[in-house]
C-alpha cells in the first residue's frame, strides 16, 4: 500500500513537471520564430524584377537591428543558454568611407577584407554580408555590395553602417568610466612612462 502511494505521488509530480516543461518549451519556441510577411506570388517578369530590386535596396540600406519584445524577454528564462553568434564580414562606417570608385580589387580586399560571397555568375560583384545574433534575441544584419567594372570599383551599396565604437559597445555593452581616484593613478602612470 505504501509503495503504491509513493509511486502515484512521484508519477503525479513528474507528470506536472513534464507538462510545465512542455508548455514552457512550446511557448519559447513560438517566441523565437521570426515571422515575415509574405506577399502573394506574381510570376510576371516586371514584378520579379521590381521585387528583386526592392529586396536588394532593403538589404543594402545599412544595418538593421531587431530587438526582442517583453514577452520574449520573459520567455528567455525558460530557454537554455544561447551564445552570441557572429557570421560574415563586419564593415564599419569608417571602412566604407575609405572605399572609393576606381580602386582595384586588391585595394578593396585591403580595406574591407576578403568577400564572403563571390558569385561565379556575377564576377563583377562582391558581397559582404554580416549577421550578429545576440544571446538575448537581438539580431543585427547588414550588407555591403561592391560592383566592379574593368577590375575597378564602379559603385558600392552599403547604407548607414555602425561605427567601430558602436559595434564594440553593442558587443561588450556600455563600459563604466573608472572612478576619479583610478583616473589620477592612470594619468600618473602615463606621465611616468612618457618621462622615461
Amino acid at each position: 500500500m505504501r509503495v503504491k502511494i509513493a509511486v502515484n505521488y512521484r508519477f503525479r509530480a513528474l507528470a506536472a513537471a513534464a507538462g510545465g516543461l512542455a508548455c514552457a518549451l512550446a511557448l519559447s519556441g513560438c517566441s523565437s520564430l521570426r515571422s515575415q510577411p509574405t506577399a502573394p506570388a506574381n510570376a510576371s517578369p516586371e514584378a520579379v524584377a521590381a521585387d528583386a530590386s526592392r529586396s536588394a535596396a532593403a538589404a543594402n540600406a545599412g544595418a538593421q537591428t531587431t530587438t526582442v519584445t517583453k514577452l520574449q524577454k520573459f520567455l528567455w528564462i525558460f530557454t537554455p543558454y544561447r551564445p552570441d553568434i557572429q557570421q560574415g564580414n563586419f564593415v564599419s562606417q569608417e571602412m566604407l568611407e575609405q572605399l572609393k570608385p576606381g580602386m582595384t580589387r586588391d585595394q578593396v580586399k585591403f580595406v574591407l577584407g576578403t568577400p564572403l560571397l563571390t558569385d561565379m555568375f556575377h564576377a563583377d560583384r562582391w558581397d559582404y554580408p554580416f549577421y550578429l545574433a545576440r544571446g538575448n534575441g537581438e539580431l543585427t544584419t547588414s550588407r555591403v555590395t561592391v560592383f566592379f567594372k574593368d577590375n575597378k570599383v564602379d559603385h558600392f551599396d552599403g547604407g548607414h553602417l555602425p561605427t567601430e565604437k558602436e559595434y564594440i559597445a553593442r558587443i561588450a555593452g556600455t563600459v563604466a568610466a573608472p572612478p576619479p581616484d583610478e583616473r589620477k593613478s592612470l594619468e600618473d602612470v602615463r606621465q611616468r612612462k612618457e618621462g622615461k
